[in-house]
């Protein structure tokens, strides 16, 4: 008991777990879990689906708890104990997985609950979010090699352990070479800059008791100097810097050029084992597209819809960046830098002017305000141990009903962790800590979240300011976290954002970020940061009049890397050619291409580390699906905005508290009575 990691009630103790807790935790956890597998399979244990998950999901659950505290803490607050500590403990955690997921004997027993009622292949006495787990559970095994025998099912599980060592190095490169990069600048090389991040820079090399500005790879240092910076020397040092991280231009011991090399023959290698022509393949079997083929042909008519908006987008940038900025020969680490000024030209605005006014309590507020009114629950602060002081913590109820003397609900809990910082993954996200449960012992257990972005950080005595960029993605993230903490469904396995597919699950996190550009939701957003006035109107409308700006070059980006995925995963042989592969890919759908030495590839962790393989596709996939059900609250949408509280009650109903205890495509339906339509997404990116 005196390791926090095994204590059996309440949240993760993170500001006590030490990576000394984690190996003796989880060696106790595995073995815990093990003994449990051996009494599921057991003749005392019936083919029942109560029985079963009293016996088995207890002790995984508590497992999976633990060993997401752990990665989570690797992912936030990266330390080279804690980084050994994990990498000593994944091998086993994905042994163990990769072995249960593939056991005989349990599959057997869960072919006999599905054949226990009404004949061969029947599962008519459970209800239907049990028979989507159920469901999902059979096909699972299959992908997990169950059905597979001897020497074959030893090397699949090996191929899971190699796989999972690998994603970790890779996301470990990336970390070390965005962390391991600083440029000392001078004041006069960061003429253009924005006075904050200046501050902030300014602020970081004094930390370290040097003279100057540090100018790291880290996302709120990087990019106002590739937004704002007149030196051009200076961003291309950056962008060259940045474009060649994890890759042979650097140091050995981060280079990502094999462990790539070796991801896609192991996943090339566990597609064949399971009979498949591709790892593609086997990506898509649980989620909503049906193949290859038709996830590339999508692709390719939105590239195609989208290229004449895009060469008409880097035509205007080109003549803008001669004309009027004397840049002749326009190249990527000039791109940002005009589009800015051309933006400004074009709209009388920067991005800075309206970072002004997005203060992040303000903004913080506004988004409880709306999530409280169109789902009819309310959010207060709550108190839990977190892993940095910066994080906070907080409640989601639901108020009791009107005439009643009762207690408030407690529908969900979530950890908001903003800032940026050494340690920390770059990008954002949205990870769940325990999902929605009622436990064999007649508990009901309650979600809690992780959201997780890297915002600037506030100077001393001042509020954070966020760019509107910023504010969309706080919305999207929350977006990701209602869908995983409003379920109202039971089972675990399909609770939430478990057992959604894929390709779907992106649709409530990009449906949010909508609300961003509603004049009545974004000016209970915004209180300037010296003035404490709201956005004006005026300044408003210049932002909506901007808002696709550019969206032809933005789309065509999306699907350069979805389809560079997808044809990496589809096409066997493909781990000899990856650079090769990019650049055909860049031919056929891009209009701008990088420079010959960019290595976008070595950093893209979404496919090599994050769980998108085969999937980046999924965020335009969805984009269709979301684009169309904001589309109804544009619909109903009344005097006082979109917030209309029947539409919202209904989406909440269909969508976010069904979760994935249906398919994806029934839960759109049953909102919108309909299959979806490309029409809106076009629409709403100024491209119909």
């Amino acid at each position: 008991m005196t390791n926090p990691l095994l204590r059996s009630d309440g949240l993760p103790a993170f500001d006590e777990i030490r990576p000394e807790h984690v190996q003796p935790a989880i060696d106790a956890l595995l073995a815990t879990t093990d003994e449990a597998l051996e009494r599921a399979v057991g003749s005392d244990t019936p083919a029942d689906y109560d029985a079963v998950s009293a016996v088995l999901d207890t002790a995984v659950e508590r497992l999976r708890f633990v060993w997401g505290a752990i990665g989570h803490l690797n992912a936030v607050a990266d330390t080279p104990a804690l980084r050994a500590a994990y990498n000593d403990a994944l091998p086993k955690v994905t042994e163990q997985s990769s072995r249960h997921a593939a056991d005989e004997r349990l599959y057997a027993k869960y072919k006999a609950i599905a054949q226990s009622s009404g004949g061969a292949g029947s599962a008519h006495h459970l209800s239907p979010a049990r028979q989507q787990a159920l469901s999902n559970a059979m096909r699972d095994f299959v992908l997990a090699g169950a059905e597979l025998q001897g020497e074959a099912k030893q090397r699949f599980q090996r191929l899971q352990e190699l796989q999972a060592e690998l994603s970790q190095k890779f996301s470990e490169h990336v970390l070390d070479a965005t962390d391991g990069y600083a440029y000392c600048a001078s004041a006069e090389e960061l003429v253009g800059v924005p006075a904050d991040a200046r501050e902030a820079s300014k602020t970081a090399a004094e930390a370290e008791g040097k003279p100057g500005h540090k100018v790291t790879l880290h996302f709120p240092s990087y990019f106002p100097v590739m937004q704002y910076g007149e030196n051009r020397a200076l961003r291309e040092r950056l962008y060259t810097a940045n474009a060649t991280r994890a890759s042979e231009m650097g140091p050995t011991d981060q280079d990502n050029s094999e462990v790539m090399r070796e991801l896609m023959l192991l996943r090339q290698e566990e597609a064949q084992l399971l009979g498949y022509v591709s790892y593609a393949d086997v990506s898509l079997v649980p989620k909503m597209a049906a193949s290859p083929r038709q996830v590339m042909d999508f692709l390719r008519d939105l590239a195609r819809r989208a290229r004449p908006h895009a060469q008409r987008d880097l035509a205007e940038l080109r003549e803008f960046a001669r004309t009027e900025l004397g840049l002749d020969d326009l190249q990527a680490w000039d791109v940002p830098f005009a589009s800015e000024k051309l933006k400004e030209a074009r709209y009388a605005f920067s991005d800075q002017e309206v970072k002004q006014y997005f203060t992040e309590p303000k903004v913080l507020e506004g988004l409880f305000r709306i999530i409280e009114t169109l789902f009819e629950v309310t959010i207060r602060p709550d108190s839990a141990p977190v892993w940095h002081p910066s994080v906070r913590f907080f409640r989601i109820e639901r108020p009791a009903a009107p005439g009643s003397d009762g207690p408030a609900e407690l529908v969900g809990q979530f950890y908001l962790d903003p800032y940026a910082r050494p340690g920390k993954r770059p990008g954002a996200w949205m990870d769940e800590v325990r999902g929605r449960w009622a436990r064999p012992e007649g508990r009901l257990q309650t979600p809690v979240a992780q959201l997780v972005c890297n915002f600037t950080p506030p100077l001393p005595s001042k509020a954070a300011l966020l760019s509107h960029d910023d504010v969309t993605t706080l919305f999207h993230e929350f977006g990701h976290g209602l869908h995983h903490m409003l379920t109202q469904v039971n089972d675990i396995g399909v609770a939430g954002i478990s057992g959604v597919e894929w390709d779907a699950v992106e649709l409530p996190s990009q449906f949010m970020e909508n609300f961003c550009w509603e004049w009545d939701v974004v000016k209970r957003l915004t209180a300037h940061a010296d003035t404490g006035e709201s956005l004006p109107r005026e300044l408003f409308d210049r932002m909506l009049a901007a808002k696709n700006f550019q969206s032809g070059l933005q789309t065509l980006r999306q699907v350069e890397f979805s389809l560079f995925d997808m044809r990496l995963h589809a096409e066997p042989g493909s781990e000899k050619r990856i650079e090769e592969l990019l650049d055909e890919v860049r031919d056929e759908v891009s209009v701008f291409k990088p420079p010959a030495f960019n290595r976008f590839q070595h950093s893209f962790s979404h496919i090599f580390a994050g769980g998108y393989s085969a999937g980046y596709y999924s965020y335009k996939w969805a984009e269709v699906l979301s684009a169309d059900a904001w589309a109804a609250f544009e619909e109903t949408a009344q005097a006082g905005g979109v917030l209309n509280v029947e539409t919202g009650r209904r989406y909440r109903q269909a969508v976010l508290e069904a979760g994935g205890s249906r398919p994806a495509m029934e839960s759109f339906k049953a909102f919108r009575g309909r299959e979806p339509s490309i029409d809106a997404l076009l629409r709403h990116q100024g491209m119909a």
